[in-house]
């Protein structure tokens, strides 16, 4: 791996591996000295600059050929219910949310493989064992919040959050595989906005939005949503097909 320097952080580009998005394209990524001890001070800084996190790692898209990756976050103050997440809101009328302490249990490991055994069967997540859940999920160093959704006391999703100082960071959601038409990783996305909405927290980073894409392009459904372009948070609404 080839090393740069930014303000004397140390970053690593990944060698190219297959992309995770599209099956003929490869990707790779840069990635924040993993050993940095400054990694809990500089999390918030690095995701404002396009970042995410995945485990302990904290990394961005740095293709050769591709540039389809693009940042997104909610502005909080600005943003506004649409009809079809009005409608979420009441066909989950009977589900309660709490935070939980980012401690991975037996009820929330069962549901997580049985959510990766019906969404990514046969590409690799879906034989993740204990350790696997901890490493992807979990941390030492972020303020991690496991959001828990449940219906008659039963668990039905998880929206893994990490909390800093501008905003909240949604890492992964999992869900009752057969309740998909109830649109939960959409609820969990709501609540993480009523939460930074009380907690006076400025922005919601929903990680990267791919433009047209089948699984990322839903992203551009929440009103007001911004893309970092360059070094800039842009309205999402001022970008098109041409400009990417």
């Amino acid at each position: 791996m080839g090393t740069e320097r930014d303000t004397d952080i140390r970053l690593f580009r990944t060698a190219e591996h297959e992309c995770g998005y599209y099956d003929d394209r490869m990707a790779r990524d840069l990635v924040i000295d993993p050993q940095d001890p400054r990694l809990p001070l500089i999390y918030n800084q690095a995701l404002a600059n396009g970042f995410r996190r995945s485990g302990s790692i904290v990394y961005r898209p740095d293709c050769l050929e591709c540039q389809a990756c693009t940042a997104l976050r909610l502005p909080i103050a600005s943003f506004q219910l649409s009809r079809s997440q009005r409608r979420c809101l009441q066909r989950n009328e009977t589900v309660s949310a709490q935070w939980a302490p980012p401690t991975r249990t037996p009820e929330q490991f069962d549901l997580y493989r049985r959510y990766l055994q019906s969404r990514h069967r046969d590409g690799g997540m879906d034989a993740h064992e204990e350790p696997d859940f901890d490493e992807f999920l979990t941390g030492t160093w972020m303020d991690t919040r496991f959001l828990e959704m449940r219906e008659d006391d039963k668990l039905i999703g998880v929206a893994v959050t990490d909390v800093v100082d501008d905003g909240l960071s949604a890492v992964y959601t999992f869900f009752e595989p057969e309740m998909a038409a109830r649109s939960l990783g959409t609820f969990a996305i709501l609540r993480q906005i009523e939460w930074a909405r009380e907690w006076s927290l400025p922005y919601l980073y929903l990680g990267y939005w791919i433009h047209d894409h089948p699984k990322m392009d839903y992203k551009r459904r929440y009103a007001g949503a911004q893309v970092l372009v360059g070094s800039q948070w842009l309205p999402i609404s001022m970008l098109n097909s041409e400009s990417r």
